[in-house]
């Protein structure tokens, strides 16, 4: 495969484009015996792009195919033309780069074959793939977990029922206990008025009046 690259023609790409797509797959011969007789001016120029690709690469015009006419764009030229009443217009003169791969028919199927190579996917790609899958498998395990919630808050809540039942039964015997330091002051104070009236006959003060009452008459008499 052999190529040839024109730099920078005076022609407009859309334009040299119609006759790149007439000629590209053709017979080298036959692209330049077309060539001849087309009236566009990038024609010519088209014509000796192959014809200086053929010479780069030492072939004879009858064994080689076009594989490729390519046209891309290139610099564009300003100038401007005076109009009326003092403007000016502008004008755009573009130029294009020429591209020509000419080949025989093997090189063309070699470089339709290289595109097709398969870049095999990367290690951590290759696993990547497989914990997903094990994920998707494992996420329905996560709605029996509620179940299994359930069961485990069960046991959980007899817990803390049996907890506060027991409480009641201790504070029985704190009433008791309230019950008897409540009943033993009460008996205390009976015990106190059971030995004030016990001991209220023992007083006898009226009997020590009595001689006081002679001293009195002595003094008197």
């Amino acid at each position: 495969m052999s190529r040839a690259l024109v730099k920078f023609v005076r022609v407009s790409p859309t334009k040299a484009r119609l006759i790149a797509r007439e000629v590209q797959g053709m017979n080298a011969e036959l692209a330049l015996a077309s060539l001849d007789f087309m009236p566009n001016k990038a024609a010519g120029i088209i014509s000796k792009a192959i014809a200086s690709a053929i010479a780069n690469g030492s072939y004879e015009p009858n064994e080689v195919e076009i594989l490729s006419c390519r046209i891309d764009k290139a610099a564009v030229m300003k100038r401007w033309r005076p109009r009326a009443r003092g403007s000016a217009s502008r004008i755009l003169k573009p130029t294009s780069h020429i591209l020509v791969e000419v080949g025989k028919a093997e090189d063309k199927e070699t470089v339709k074959e290289a595109p097709k190579k398969e870049t095999k996917p990367t290690k951590a790609k290759a696993e990547a793939t497989p914990a997903k899958k094990e994920t998707a498998k494992k996420a329905p395990a996560k709605k029996a977990a509620p179940k299994a919630k359930a069961e485990a808050a069960a046991p959980a809540k007899a817990k803390t029922e049996t907890k506060k039942a027991a409480p009641k039964k201790a504070a029985a015997p704190k009433a008791k206990a309230e019950t008897k330091t409540a009943a033993a002051p009460k008996a205390k104070s009976t015990a106190k008025k059971a030995e004030t009236a016990t001991e209220k006959p023992k007083k006898a003060p009226a009997k020590k009046a009595a001689p006081k009452a002679k001293k009195s008459d002595e003094k008197d008499a």
